[in-house]
């Protein structure tokens, strides 16, 4: 009897075993395409990017490239030109993501009641989002345009601006940028910000509320407390965003007048692209790519700690 049981057993367990062969072999080949195309797009061109970095490598004379180690991270650290690239990207990135979160929660709490007129409003406030940078740039640009564009003729016309345009002034140019950006990612934070208020706990607002609390107190007690991490997450988003920014300066100003609006990446393409320097210009690229990651990792544990104070843990 206990040797039929174990014979009897003996095939269950066999399949059993085939059965979670075949199901790990199913899942490592549906994993597989994904891994494949991270290496190709991601890993291999970030490999290539930072062995390039690290040689004294130039298109037009391929053939004298040799090894400097971190002399180009050295050189670009050093250069008043990468230096005034890094800067510019930074109040870009300062100035375009305060107003854009700013408006942004003034736009999602207009727009917290769910109504048909606030649905209405909120797709009409989507339309930028849904227009990539570089069409933006290109339509801004044939508006601000100082000879033929609809508003910037007028405005150079009754001197609000530059006779040649906003974009051919340093002091106007990268502040016109920062508000294309505005125009075109404010409605991205809105969104984020009204889906967090969405998501509050409506007893804790009706038990301020029944507790005497004002709209204004009940917004800086119980509304910014609750969503700091949907706060953070929009800061984190655009952030990095905007600190890679490319699109719509290149078509605009092309970093001119001057290097008044040349931002990091568009360094690094200008290195790459037009001078040929591919050893600096991934040196560049690296650099930015190490900022966001430094950027990324301070508002990830910002957003670990608010949501942990928000739940209580």
């Amino acid at each position: 009897m206990a040797l039929s049981l174990v014979s009897a057993l003996k095939p269950a367990q066999g399949s059993s075993v085939a059965y979670q062969q075949r199901r790990r072999l199913f899942l490592v080949a549906m994993t597989l395409p994904a891994v494949l195309y991270v290496l190709a797009i991601g890993v291999w061109p970030l490999a290539r990017g930072m062995w390039f970095s690290l040689y004294d490598f130039n298109l037009l004379r391929p053939a004298r490239t040799h090894f400097v180690g971190l002399g180009n991270y050295i050189d670009v650290l050093g250069d008043s030109v990468s230096l005034q690239a890094f800067l510019n990207t930074v109040i870009f990135t300062v100035g375009a993501v305060s107003v854009e979160l700013l408006l942004g929660f003034a736009i999602a709490l207009a727009l917290w009641r769910d109504d048909r007129f606030n649905r209405i409003c909120l797709a009409l406030i989507l339309i930028p989002v849904t227009i990539t940078p570089l069409v933006v740039g290109l339509i801004f640009r044939g508006l601000l345009m100082a000879d033929y564009g609809l508003v910037g003729y007028y405005l150079a016309e009754f001197g609000l601006s530059d006779p040649r345009g906003l974009f051919a002034n340093p002091g106007s140019a990268l502040a016109t940028l920062i508000f294309i950006d505005i125009w075109e990612w404010t409605p991205l934070v809105a969104l984020i910000l009204l889906a967090g208020l969405k998501a509050l706990p409506g007893d804790i607002l009706e038990a301020a509320e029944v507790d005497g609390a004002t709209a204004l107190q009940r917004l800086r007690i119980v509304v910014i407390p609750l969503m700091l991490p949907s706060i953070l997450l929009a800061l984190t988003l655009r952030t990095i965003d905007a600190f890679r920014v490319f699109d719509s300066i290149y078509v605009t100003t092309g970093g001119g007048p001057g290097n008044a609006t040349n931002t990091l990446m568009l360094h690094a393409v200008k290195q790459g692209l037009e001078f040929f320097n591919i050893g600096r210009a991934s040196a560049i690229a690296n650099l930015t790519l190490l900022c966001i990651a430094l950027i990324a990792i301070c508002f990830i544990g910002l957003i670990r700690r608010a949501d942990r104070k928000a739940n209580g843990r």
